[in-house]
């Protein structure tokens, strides 16, 4: 692991490091925020996921989450959307390829060969992360935003036990039925519909449900919101009598001043599930 950058932040250091990846056969690129607690011990840990055309840059630098995490004393994890770099496959679609891995296991030509970034996030990151730095691996919780919620959701009902919590910032809810779902599904995955299943929160909801808080934030002026599909993930927690918490808030859209706007919410949100 190479040490891109560390910079001071709200009393704690945020870093940006980069490995070779076993999993994606690439070097992968994450941001890492420790708050200053880490200094004396491990903490917890909140992993976000960003969403298409990102890289571990965009939350990092936008959101705002450092502020909040710092005044939690929680660590904050970016890792980055998909594998990248020369010879990896990629499209010209802004929403397949290269920025696009919606955290799958990809078993279709060309995608296969490096484009494993759900045992990226959930086995090989997390390994690194432990054993490198002074995070409390029985601490965790996930969120993410976009193809990033769709992540966290998806990640958080496969994992019972593993998080304290899960939100998301306008996530993708119901890919297996959407444009943003339908078209990568088939590219990564192939043409069998029933292999998508285990990557749709709505269909893992009424499955599984989630075993603790859920926060989901999406704003009713969303450019995207026909393709999120929120109202299918609300029934099915409706359905299931999920505790949860689904927030519609007027007159913002999916950027990322909206993000932003509600971080100190999750942040806290995560926080007060974390410590019990």
């Amino acid at each position: 692991m190479k040490t891109i950058s560390e910079n001071r932040c709200f009393g704690g250091v945020q870093g940006v490091y980069t490995h070779p990846s076993a999993a994606t056969g690439t070097d992968m690129t994450f941001g890492l925020f420790l708050p200053a607690e880490a200094e004396n011990g491990a903490v917890p840990v909140l992993w976000y996921l960003s969403g298409l055309t990102c890289t571990h840059e965009n939350a990092m630098v936008k959101s705002g989450a450092q502020r909040w995490a710092a005044e939690q004393g929680i660590a904050l994890v970016f890792p980055d959307t998909s594998p990248r770099g020369e010879g990896v496959a990629n499209d010209s679609a802004f929403d397949l390829g290269q920025g696009a891995g919606f955290y799958v296991n990809a078993t279709q030509d060309p995608w296969a060969l490096n484009f494993q970034m759900w045992d990226y996030v959930t086995e090989e990151l997390p390994r690194l992360l432990f054993n490198a730095f002074p995070l409390e691996e029985g601490a965790q919780a996930i969120t993410g935003h976009s193809m990033g919620g769709h992540g966290a959701l998806t990640i958080a009902m496969s994992f019972p036990g593993r998080f304290a919590s899960v939100s998301a910032f306008a996530p993708i809810c119901e890919p297996t039925r959407s444009d943003w779902g339908r078209k990568q599904f088939t590219a990564y995955l192939g043409s069998d519909e029933t292999l998508w299943a285990g990557h749709d929160s709505t269909h893992l909801m009424r499955r599984f449900g989630f075993d603790g808080p859920m926060l989901i934030d999406q704003g009713t002026s969303d450019q995207f919101l026909d393709l999120l599909r929120p109202e299918a993930l609300a029934t099915a927690m409706t359905e299931r009598r999920q505790g949860g918490i689904v927030r519609m808030q007027k007159g913002y859209d999916h950027s990322y001043f909206f993000v932003s706007t509600f971080m100190e919410d999750h942040v806290d949100f995560h926080a007060q599930a974390l410590r019990g």
